[in-house]
């Protein structure tokens, strides 16, 4: 395709980035029936329009970004990172509530809203790729690694915690392999990880004991759900009951587009759920497919950090691969009810707004470490 030689860097993922937001319209615009007729009188035509929008403007913000040379992420990660520390702190205290939880906030004058965990995300694997790439032969002793990655890392991590829990548990195991990939010893990690075994444990303790003294009110809804999850029964667990229910009608070809009958039932069928709705539809083929080309994601960003003679663009490739890849598979696994409910979204596939640009942002930033890798091999082939 023509347009594809004015896409710069992997081409494998500018395809994989064209075929989900494809299957996304799709199935955004057949799972919107139910919230059409409740606040749009049927009108579902309204949320494809938005949703292709957002996604249209999510290929400009990852073209923008894919063209801005990787070595600025790494000065603006420094910048962004202490900047997100304080953006965390006022959403708790001041961020719109959704589902007891305040975790997002709100763009002045524009009626758009944002997670400030999205910004908080990013900046810190992009940080810590940085203090990796640059001070790697500092840290050569626990005391130092806990001082320059482990702070930096708990303290955003504790921040956004109280509200989405899910979120914090899936960037500390990030960054802790991004640790391991940069080259941290092992018995410095092991350490790491025999206290982190240990916190987690006092923690879901007290979840589990005095859920209500929890800070941020979250405490009830986390023991809720892993109570719902290990009774497995269909009055307890509504929403993996009705996800297990379109998984099964579904079969391998599926019911055909726009044909599902769990979307009248499942919550969050646009977004939380919409892996449901795709197999129901799709069938488990395409279900498959979708698994098969997260895979794909990160296999060509492992590919970029191996080719990548410079440390910091290897590791932001790596570092946010996995955070994507790692959010599909949680929520493919909550939808076949293999985990408790997390409300983690699909990435480019649920219907959202700007949670569809940060990934967009992400994948530009891996895109842009890939054209720094053909831009090399170019100069190369030319001083022949």
């Amino acid at each position: 395709m023509k347009l594809f030689n004015y896409l710069k860097g992997d081409k494998v993922i500018w395809a994989i980035m064209f075929f989900l937001s494809l299957l996304s319209i799709l199935a955004v615009y057949s799972s919107v029936v139910t919230l059409a007729h409740r606040y749009k009188e049927g009108n579902s035509e309204s949320y494809l329009v938005k949703h292709f929008v957002i996604i249209a403007l999510g290929f400009g913000i990852a073209y923008v970004f894919h063209k801005i040379k990787y070595t600025v992420f790494s000065k603006v990660a420094q910048i962004g990172f202490i900047l997100s520390i304080p953006l965390l702190v006022y959403t708790l205290l001041k961020g719109v509530s959704a589902g007891e939880a305040s975790r997002w906030l709100e763009i002045p004058g524009l009626g758009l809203t944002f997670q400030s965990s999205d910004v908080a995300k990013l900046m810190l694997i992009m940080y810590v790729a940085r203090i990796l790439a640059l001070k790697l032969d500092e840290l050569v002793d626990f005391k130092s690694v806990f001082k320059q990655l482990l702070i930096p890392i708990g303290i955003v991590c504790a921040l956004i915690l109280p509200a989405n829990f899910s979120t914090a548990a899936l960037l500390f195991f990030n960054c802790i392999l991004l640790m391991f990939l940069g080259g941290i010893n092992i018995k410095i990690l092991l350490k790491i990880v025999g206290i982190c075994i240990l916190v987690a444990t006092l923690f879901f303790t007290w979840v589990w004991m005095a859920p209500e003294t929890i800070p941020g009110g979250r405490g009830p809804t986390w023991k809720a759900r892993i109570e719902n999850f290990s009774k497995g029964d269909s009055n307890s667990n509504f929403q993996s009951e009705q996800a297990k229910i379109a998984i099964a009608t579904g079969g391998v070809i599926g019911k055909g587009p726009g044909n599902s009958t769990q979307r009248a039932f499942l919550p969050q069928a646009s977004s939380d759920f919409i892996y449901a709705i795709i197999i129901e539809e799709y069938g488990l083929a395409i279900g498959s497919l979708l698994l098969f080309l997260y895979m794909i994601l990160l296999y060509r960003g492992v590919k970029i950090m191996r080719d990548k003679d410079k440390p910091f663009g290897g590791l932001v490739a790596i570092g946010l691969s996995f955070s994507l890849v790692f959010q599909a598979l949680v929520n493919m696994a909550v939808a076949v009810n293999l985990f408790p409910v997390t409300g983690q979204p699909l990435p480019l596939i649920s219907m959202g707004g700007t949670s569809i640009w940060f990934t967009m942002i992400a994948l530009g930033i891996i895109l842009s470490v890939s054209r720094g890798i053909e831009e090399k091999g170019e100069e190369k082939l030319e001083t022949v």
